[in-house]
């Protein structure tokens, strides 16, 4: 089985990937948050190239996710890529964000499936590395997938990861894993699951429903409970040691990338963290004020210091 870490802006970057493995031990694969490709004749940028940077990456297998509807572009970036040794190219039709979506980009992207079509026609024939794929289901309705899908059987991607879910959930609802199953079951490429895993449990359910699951993407559940893959394995969960010693380095690095904006990042990873400890709720209600660098560490203390660890972590939107 492979465990993947699913691509999540401004959450799974460089500095985290490096971070987790050391802590928790490497995943079998990371995909980058979502990177612009570089104009035609140009490379990337410095922001892109923290991310690409193989020193940044050392021991991990990273792939990198671009976004774009321009398939010159798209095909100038993976051979950008290919340059820097990397093997793969995922192209991101997933990402739901408004912004995204009105460019006809990410999950927008599939609202017209003969550019899409021609796109992947170009992209595949001419990217000199292969060509994978993170996919939502539809825009803003479930039975778009018929025809999404056709468009993707009539290419030979690397692998199609499936979010079951369309534009409009974001990440709210039960994903469709039908539509996953579908999908399985007549693609000639390989085919991976991504979507509300976040315990032992659910992927039991996950295999009971379709043993033929080779590859997991994680995403959320992770973030909530850094130990998840471990556990998926058969192993251990986190220990409130393990996570404080986790933190710890993860701050450590984010302020020597950012400063004191280090605390703002910190807080978006708590909005996930908070559902290893019993009471989320007071865990938000500690980091949501803070401002200072100062003020941050002694709500955190506090946080490791008095709150009960949680036996079983589980994403949840509910505090």
């Amino acid at each position: 089985m492979i465990l993947s870490l699913a691509p999540m802006e401004g959450l799974t970057g460089h500095i985290f990937r490096a971070v987790h493995a050391e802590c928790f031990g490497a995943l079998d694969r990371y995909y980058t948050p979502f990177l612009a490709p570089p104009h035609l004749g140009s490379g990337f940028g410095k922001r892109a190239m923290a991310e690409l940077d193989p020193a940044e990456n050392r021991g991990l297998d990273v792939v990198p996710q671009l976004l774009t509807n321009d398939a010159e572009r798209f095909v100038w970036g993976a051979q950008v890529l290919a340059d820097m040794g990397f093997r793969e190219v995922n192209l991101n039709l997933g990402c739901p964000s408004g912004t995204v979506v009105a460019k006809g980009r990410g999950s927008g992207f599939l609202r017209d499936l003969e550019a899409l079509d021609a796109f992947l026609e170009k992209a595949c024939a001419e990217s000199p590395i292969p060509v994978s794929v993170k996919t939502r289901i539809g825009a803003a309705a479930d039975d778009e997938y018929e025809q999404i899908l056709a468009v993707y059987l009539r290419h030979p991607l690397a692998e199609l990861i499936v979010h079951p879910r369309v534009q409009r959930d974001r990440y709210k609802g039960v994903p469709r894993q039908g539509a996953y199953g579908e999908t399985l079951r007549r693609a000639p490429f390989p085919v991976a699951y991504n979507g509300d895993i976040f315990d032992c449990g659910d992927m039991d359910a996950l295999l009971a429903a379709y043993p033929q699951t080779r590859h997991v993407m994680l995403g959320r559940g992770i973030l909530a409970n850094p130990a998840l893959a471990r556990m998926l394995r058969g192993g251990a969960p986190a220990t409130r040691e393990e996570l404080e010693r986790f933190h710890d380095k993860l701050f450590e690095a984010y302020y020597a990338e950012m400063g004191g904006n280090v605390v703002f990042r910190m807080k978006e990873w708590w909005s996930y963290a908070r559902c290893s400890f019993e009471n989320p709720l007071s865990v938000h209600r500690r980091v949501r004020k803070v401002r200072k660098v100062e003020e941050y560490q002694v709500a955190v203390r506090d946080i490791f210091r008095k709150e009960e660890f949680a036996a079983a972590p589980r994403f949840t939107w509910d505090m």
